[in-house]
């Protein structure tokens, strides 16, 4: 275990967690919603520091990020827990884990190790992904500064739902970041995450303000999330966060505890993409469907193909000195 970072004492020996957005006021001998901070007689902890469930070596399209040293390789860490109960979540064999087994495990390694593993993989950055890193934020942090120190680059892969103190804290050490907008509508975030939408859209604002190179991800599910005023409305943020912030349309396939929705048509990422444009993002993707065109990237002002792909492989770069090797455009994003 490990104290925990960003919380208040309060009073009876209560706690109070700043990490995340649902700031949880934690009684002694409780849990935070997160089922992976614990109040142990006034004192916070971190049950899963140190506490490695899964390390793979990934391109960092995968995360997915697009404009952040293309083609290269990330090593990928997580530990088990989440602070959302997403009723179509993908990992939800070690985000859940706690919350629904009542369990942690994970196998003992130090944020020295995760770098060394790293730099041995000859790996340019790390990703802490597959569950949300702000319930290992602690971990993730002491990694993040040693690698940066190493000269490795740290991108975290989550749902935005950090707090304003959390996202200062990681921001010297944080080079990018894929935030999942799941929706543009509250009732969705309560029912089907178990959280709120304002903060998502806060923390993406707060993130891009610190400097982080920031994507957005917005997995579309049918009936749910794919109207097509909604997804003006996800596009229309996006831009007044920035027309250079990437924006990736993926589909969805059943799985966790929503059997009950089709996977989403390839037509419906084709769309959903064109609205993207068509409101003035520079850079919209579609994903989870090899070999579509969305997959992409296409000069913003000659329209050319700069970088071709298929799925997270890189196949074709026109890209010189980060301009576009047609017309000298630049190019946005970090490592390009």
């Amino acid at each position: 275990m490990k104290e925990a970072y960003l919380y208040e004492k309060s009073e009876g020996g209560k706690v109070r967690c700043n990490l995340c957005s649902h700031r949880c006021l934690i009684a002694p001998g409780k849990k935070g919603i997160c089922h992976v901070r614990e109040n142990r007689e006034g004192v916070l902890y971190s049950l899963v520091y140190g506490r490695l469930i899964s390390a793979n070596v990934d391109p960092i399209e995968k995360k997915p990020l697009f404009h952040f040293y293309p083609g290269s390789r990330s090593f990928s860490v997580a530990t088990v827990g989440c602070n959302f109960r997403c009723l179509h979540c993908q990992n939800y064999e070690i985000s859940q884990m706690p919350a629904d087994e009542g369990r942690i495990v994970g196998e003992r390694i130090s944020p020295q190790e995760i770098v060394s593993m790293a730099e041995r993989n000859r790996c340019e950055s790390i990703s802490y992904t597959y569950t949300e890193p702000t319930i290992f934020f602690e971990y993730a942090h002491d990694t993040a500064r040693i690698a940066h120190e190493r000269g490795i680059k740290n991108a975290f892969v989550t749902n935005g739902y950090m707090t304003p103190e959390a996202i200062e804290m990681i921001a010297p050490y944080l080079d990018a970041a894929n935030v999942d907008l799941k929706s543009f509508r509250e009732s969705f975030y309560r029912e089907v995450c178990k959280a709120r939408l304002g903060p998502v859209l806060e923390g993406i604002k707060k993130m891009k303000e610190e400097g982080i190179w920031v994507e957005v991800t917005t997995l579309i599910i049918p009936t749910l999330n794919d109207s097509e005023e909604e997804l003006r409305e996800i596009a229309r943020f996006i831009l007044s966060v920035g027309q250079d912030v990437p924006w990736h349309v993926t589909a969805f396939y059943p799985a966790y505890r929503m059997w009950d929705k089709p996977r989403t048509p390839v037509e419906t990422l084709r769309r959903a993409r064109e609205i993207g444009l068509e409101e003035g993002l520079r850079y919209v993707y579609s994903g989870n469907v090899p070999g579509e065109e969305g997959e992409n990237t296409f000069c913003h002002n000659c329209h050319r193909v700069v970088i071709r792909r298929w799925g997270f492989q890189v196949l074709e770069r026109n890209l010189k000195d980060g301009r576009c090797s047609f017309c000298g455009a630049k190019i946005d994003g970090v490592g390009i």
